[in-house]
């Protein structure tokens, strides 16, 4: 079976761009299908894959903010389609899910959230300009037409949390399956120690999005006084804040040397399923975590972290104070097998199969 991989955008490192290298080495001859590719910003890995790209490649700009592009992206996708290919599963946050197939070739949507950008649109610009949140809210009606079609051309709609088939139900009215995405970052891989940072600090890992609120975490931070935070990725200016460290450019070395010597992941975001804190229980590492979205099916609370109630430096300060207490490393590693690179291929190649049975089986 020569399987299509189709990915919104692969211009960054993040949870959605490691699911879609996880996707595309799950198949023999396998190859991506994205709108724009940047090989120096993203996961090497998706040099060792045939690329194909859409027109909208040659624009420097758009490859290093695809936001950028948002006007372009419904039709960048309605002109591609898979080379020559009997199956497609399409890694989409609202635009891979567009890609056309031809009779007979089975699609399946690995959906990450549906469209943020119509749905949750002060979460995706919320850090960008007044004109550009304007723009999009003019084209809402015709995308939101657009997103539908492309939602109803899928034979399965698979949803990565139980939040996001929650939101899949209520947006395009389908019954998704679950399957949370692999925790694709190996403990047992090489670890390089980050110069300049001693361990026992908070760790936070994730991109500059308003709804990260990753500037709340620090903020707290600074406040509280004797705790230290390591922001991987994250908001400029953090930097700036007392006892905050801010890093870019982490190789997955440094990654699991980060995760291995934190007190706890952190995050106050709203999730669509969040691997950061999975990817920090592998090296036996709790968290502490909002108490909402895809951080409700990874978290146990009091065994692997502790919730925080709300977004703010209040809650997250108390949170941290309940930190504290008898955390079983071991226990905490035993609980991130759940998420095996392995499982999650193995369900992934099943579901397109057609055998819903592999769904839920475990490690």
């Amino acid at each position: 079976m020569t399987v299509c991989i189709a990915h919104d955008y692969c211009t960054q490192r993040g949870g959605a761009e490691r699911v879609a290298l996880t996707l595309l080495e799950a198949f023999d001859d396998s190859v991506l299908v994205t709108s724009l590719h940047e090989s120096r910003r993203t996961f090497a890995g998706f040099g060792d894959h045939p690329v194909r790209t859409s027109h909208l490649q040659k624009y420097v700009v758009l490859r290093h903010d695809p936001r950028r592009a948002f006007p372009l992206l419904a039709h960048a996708w309605d002109r591609m389609t898979p080379p020559g290919s009997s199956a497609v599963i399409c890694s989409s946050s609202g635009w891979a899910h567009g890609l056309r197939v031809p009779p007979g070739v089975r699609k399946l949507v690995y959906c990450h959230n549906p469209a943020r950008w119509l749905y949750q649109a002060e979460d995706y610009f919320g850090d960008r300009s007044r004109a550009v949140a304007v723009a999009a809210r003019s084209m809402s009606p015709r995308l939101r037409r657009w997103d539908r079609d492309a939602a109803e051309s899928a034979d399965l709609y698979v949803a990565n949390s139980s939040a996001v088939a929650r939101r899949i139900k209520a947006v395009y009215g389908i019954d998704a399956v679950v399957v949370n995405p692999p925790s694709a970052l190996d403990p047992s891989g090489p670890r390089r120690p980050v110069p300049g940072v001693e361990p026992g600090y908070l760790l936070s890992v994730g991109r500059a999005r308003g709804y990260k609120h990753i500037d709340v975490v620090a903020e707290a931070v600074a406040r509280h006084g004797t705790a230290r935070l390591v922001v991987v990725g994250g908001y400029d200016g953090v930097e700036a804040l007392r006892n905050v460290t801010r890093l870019q450019d982490v190789s997955d070395d440094e990654l699991r040397w980060l995760y291995a010597n934190a007190t706890a992941v952190v995050s106050l975001s709203h999730e669509d399923f969040g691997l950061t804190p999975v990817e920090g229980f592998g090296f036996g590492t709790p968290a502490v975590l909002l108490r909402d979205g895809g951080f409700l099916d990874s978290m146990v609370e009091g065994v692997t972290g502790v919730f925080a109630e709300a977004p703010t430096q209040e809650a997250f300060l108390e949170a941290l104070e309940r930190l504290p207490g008898s955390y079983d490393p071991e226990r905490t590693r035993r609980h991130a097998t759940r998420w095996t690179t392995a499982a999650f291929q193995r369900t992934v190649r099943a579901l397109l199969a057609g055998d819903r049975t592999q769904v839920g089986a475990g490690a």
